[in-house]
């Protein structure tokens, strides 16, 4: 709007500067400078989308120049909202940029950017920052509405190369995929998919129509589209699944080792969860997708490809018991040692195609153990797994999941009517699958323990109930923000007690979820986010600017001191209970990889050693879930899963973080090798490989 507004100006000031000259002027020869006609606003309106609900819009108004975005949306009680204005300069870069709102779990968004007088300058939540601007680059909005893609796309596709640098830090890359048709009520749209990459770990995927307006931002589970295209979110889904999978083919083709010959893991000190201490320098021999002997650390045959373990240790692979496992974050959890997840609720269908891809060796990803996902349908409902309306529907949710075979548990979650749970729990215990989840709205965890729940979800659940009224609720943001109040609980009164008495006497396991609340608790705008230290470093720009941001809305001290002292209460909470000898299963809720690093590291604030932690994350755990048998311990007959470090974890437990090596099933891959096709900077090298001698 500022350009059409200073023409208009300019084009005044002529007519009067004209109006005041000495000659007098005949009407009749008088011309009037025509006063240009204000740009109409273009209107883009999009639907959000997930696993066939309608969950939000997207809108986007543009004058000219300026750009104003409104976005939201709520799945699972929570979602962000944001107001946004974005100003082009005639280079069609922007100069500026301002985003307010909140994220999804609360905390508030002030980000400002301007390019002006040869210098770019903006504000996020990691604070202020500046840089000279010497050749066009554009500006990463950090907490941008999917909008943005117009913008970078649009600026990338005037550049010869397609790559611009980029503010704060490196660049931004795009690149033209394949074109498909989309119908809907206003026609066929022809559109190219295009890979946007360079911020994050993984390439955003998006299409543009003919004329290279945004059309649609498209992944696996969730879909943003424009308005009267809803109806074309399955083909959307499946183009990006297409899109993903093609890239990690790629990937997996590169970075995936398979030997003919058997395979010796040489000079390592093998981790036995059992004795739960490192063994002496042995040798590892594999063949195929099994663990065939372990022997000298020296030992040899003519026939081996031989790995140079250097002496370090060599640790059975690690479980993630709570996942929600999608292609992106399956190599990560390899390269991060992470060869099992329990997987606690997905698209049913999109997760088995994903495991079949993985089985066979498409595609790189850690083993998987289902859980059964079902959620009460209401305004608050997680738009995944199956979703139900009565007791019936409940009931016979449970069954078809137990016809299916292959799932370990069923997953019970926040809008689930309480008074249904015995009879889900009776039918889950008659086809033989355990019972976990959230506790519903409206009650707490000692009545789902009662109603014989085999384990509880989160630790924050089983707390609510301390400090929660009955009819406070749970399914929107309140069983976070609600943590506030834990300071003032006396863990030592009745109430506590009662609960953990409950767990002890009914065997009721629990997955806390730890990291997650550590984040959500102690991260702070500015501040680096105590789980990432180790690793921030490392990371592309934006994975390190969110490292630097709050969870929650922190606006004063108090805030402040409320959130921290909550993260201590659930400590000393976690404390009580293994003390208690409930069992703690270690989950991330946040995709695993590194994150699980942190979410067992934390367990020595409560009294774990590194050994009983390591013990817990491989043979515990695979035996609670009844693996034991093939899982869990590098030992001759079992699956060839695990990984190798060069450090001692039992001494320092940080050596877990730095790994050179990961076998899975056999399939032998090298991190360092795998971390650059996600902008990550590799943390150690790649071991020594000895091909087999050759035959006389």
């Amino acid at each position: 709007m500022m350009k059409p507004i200073a023409l208009a100006a300019l084009g005044g000031a002529l007519w009067l500067g004209a109006c005041t000259h000495d000659a007098p002027v005949e009407p009749e020869t008088l011309v009037e400078t025509p006063v240009a006609a204000a740009p109409s606003p273009v209107v883009e309106t999009f639907s959000v989308l997930l696993n066939n609900t309608r969950i939000g819009e997207l809108e986007a108004t543009r004058i000219a120049d300026d750009i104003s975005v409104a976005f939201e949306y709520r799945n699972n009680g929570r979602g962000p909202t944001l107001a946004e204005s974005i100003t082009l300069g005639d280079d069609g870069l922007p100069v500026g940029w301002t985003v307010d709102g909140n994220t999804t779990f609360g905390n508030k968004i002030t980000e400002s950017f301007s390019r002006a007088d040869g210098t770019a300058n903006w504000v996020d939540t990691t604070g202020p920052g500046s840089a000279p601007v010497t050749e066009p680059a554009i500006y990463i909005a950090q907490n941008a509405s999917p909008y943005a893609l117009a913008v970078y796309s649009a600026a990338l596709l005037a550049d010869d190369d397609q790559t611009l640098p980029a503010y704060p830090a490196g660049a931004l890359r795009l690149e033209a995929l394949e074109t498909t048709t989309v119908d809907g009520t206003s026609g066929a749209v022809s559109a190219t998919a295009y890979a946007l990459t360079g911020e994050s770990l993984d390439p955003t995927y998006f299409l543009l129509d003919e004329s290279e307006a945004l059309f649609a931002m498209i992944s696996p589970n969730f879909v943003i589209v424009r308005a009267g295209y809803e109806e074309a979110e399955q083909q959307l889904k499946d183009l990006a699944v297409s899109l993903s999978t093609t890239r990690f083919e790629t990937i997996q083709a590169r970075t995936a080792h398979t030997f003919d010959s058997p395979v010796r893991i040489a000079d390592v000190r093998l981790f036995d969860p059992v004795a739960k201490a490192l063994t002496g320098p042995v040798s590892v021999l594999v063949e195929g997708d099994t663990i065939k002997s372990i022997d000298a650390a020296n030992a040899s045959q003519p026939n081996e490809t031989v790995i140079d373990g250097n002496g370090g240790t060599l640790v059975p692979g690690l479980t993630d018991m709570h996942a929600h496992l999608g292609q992106d974050d399956a190599l990560l959890n390899i390269a991060a040692g992470i060869t099992l997840v329990r997987d606690m609720g997905n698209n049913n269908d999109t997760l088995n195609t994903l495991i079949e891809k993985m089985d066979s060796g498409v595609l790189a990803g850690p083993r998987v153990v289902k859980n059964g996902f079902i959620e009460g349908k209401s305004p608050f409902s997680s738009n995944n797994g199956t979703l139900v309306t009565s007791e019936a529907e409940a009931v016979a949710a449970v069954d078809r999941y137990a016809d299916e075979g292959n799932f370990f548990q069923i997953k019970i979650y926040n809008s689930m009517n309480p008074a249904w749970v015995p009879a889900m729990v009776a039918e889950a215990r008659k086809r033989g699958l355990g019972v976990t989840g959230h506790v519903p709205a409206f009650t707490n965890a000692n009545a789902m323990i009662e109603a014989g729940y085999d384990e509880m979800t989160h630790i924050n659940q089983v707390m609510l109930g301390w400090v929660l009224a009955a009819d406070e609720d749970t399914r929107t943001l309140l069983r976070l923000t609600a943590l506030q109040r834990l300071p003032k609980l006396d863990l030592d009164n009745e109430i506590v007690q009662h609960t953990l008495d409950l767990m002890v006497d009914n065997d009721v396991a629990i997955d806390p979820t730890y990291a997650i609340h550590e984040a959500l608790l102690l991260s702070r705008n500015g501040e680096i986010q105590p789980g990432m230290v180790d690793y921030v470093d490392h990371m592309p720009v934006g994975v390190q600017r969110d490292a630097r941001s709050a969870w929650s809305n922190i606006e004063t001290p108090e805030d402040d001191a409320a959130y921290a002292g909550a993260f201590d209460q659930i400590t000393d909470t976690l404390k009580r209970m293994k003390d208690r000898g409930i069992f703690i299963v270690f989950g991330t809720d946040m995709g695993g990889s590194f994150v699980l690093h942190r979410e067992l590291e934390l367990y020595q604030n409560i009294g774990f050693t590194p050994a009983e932690i390591l013990a817990r994350a491989t043979l515990e755990e695979a035996a609670y879930m009844g693996l034991d048998d093939q899982l869990g311990s590098i030992t001759p007959g079992k699956k060839a899963d695990f990984f190798l470090v060069p450090g001692n974890p039992v001494e320092d437990f940080k050596a877990i973080k730095t790994i050179a090596l990961v076998s899975k099933n056999g399939t032998i891959y090298f991190p360092s090798e795998i971390y650059p096709w996600f902008g990550i900077e590799p943390f150690t090298g790649i071991p020594a490989v000895t091909a087999p001698a050759a035959a006389e």
